[in-house]
């Protein structure tokens, strides 16, 4: 399938979808405190989603649940929100979609609950220093399996290793799109489609500790680690503008 290339104007409305999903992520992080619920926290994003005139975009996606996936401590992604209280030193990710007129917007966080672990900041930090550092280096010509590599490189260098099997990926009418960009590399570098201007995609760094192979927990979403140790997982839906990687979903 190819990789669609969008107008100034497509870009304008990914950006405006973005822009909500960026916000309610800020409102998850103002709140994110002991003892409020998972439960809590994604009915206040959802309202917030709706309330700008947008709609839950993971809500009833392929069957889930929810408005946020809430992972919390090992789960690394697609975590279902429960009635769980938050307790200090918890670590819990943030990963929200949202659609605007036709448009989709994807991002995530991962945050601490008051004082946390060294290790966890870490952990937290080796995922958005990632993520930024990779679209830091994003250009006009390289190829998608060089950012993959970019990606890889990075978080091992912090010492951590990536969940395999699940990636950052296209985004736009829908709210998944070509390309996959894993962040590992498989096969060669300099192989495979290459970033043009117009493109615009989720990058999305979901560090394990030390074991890379995912688990799928009874509920059928959280995924884990098989070293069921805490992860963390940073994303941004970015556009390539005048040959560089353009943010588009901040607040």
């Amino acid at each position: 399938m190819a990789i669609s290339l969008r107008k100034p104007q497509e870009i304008k409305k990914l950006r405006a979808a973005n822009k909500i999903v960026g916000g309610a992520l800020e409102l998850l992080k103002a709140n994110t405190k002991v003892g409020v619920t998972l439960k809590e926290l994604d009915a206040m994003a959802e309202e917030y989603i709706l309330s700008s005139g947008a709609k839950p975009s993971f809500k009833g996606l392929y069957g889930f649940p929810n408005a946020v996936c809430t992972s919390l401590n090992n789960v690394i992604i697609h975590g279902i929100p429960t009635d769980y209280k938050l307790q200090e030193g918890d670590v819990v990710g943030f990963d929200i979609g949202a659609e605007l007129d036709g448009w989709f917007g994807d991002a995530a966080i991962t945050i601490g609950v008051g004082e946390i672990s060294t290790e966890d900041k870490a952990l937290i930090a080796c995922a958005k220093d990632t993520l930024y550092h990779a679209i830091g280096e994003i250009k006009q010509g390289m190829r998608f399996k060089e950012l993959s590599l970019i990606l890889q490189t990075s978080i091992k260098d912090a010492g951590y290793v990536p969940l395999r099997d699940f990636c950052g990926h296209g985004i736009g009418k829908k709210p998944h799109e070509e390309p996959q960009i894993p962040n590992y590399l498989d096969g060669k570098a300099k192989a495979g489609p290459k970033i043009k201007n117009g493109m615009v995609f989720c990058l999305e760094p979901m560090i394990c500790q030390k074991e890379s192979k995912p688990v799928i927990l009874e509920n059928g979403w959280d995924v884990v680690s098989t070293d069921n140790l805490h992860g963390s997982h940073y994303e941004h839906t970015v556009a390539i503008i005048n040959g560089k990687a353009e943010i588009l979903s901040l607040a």
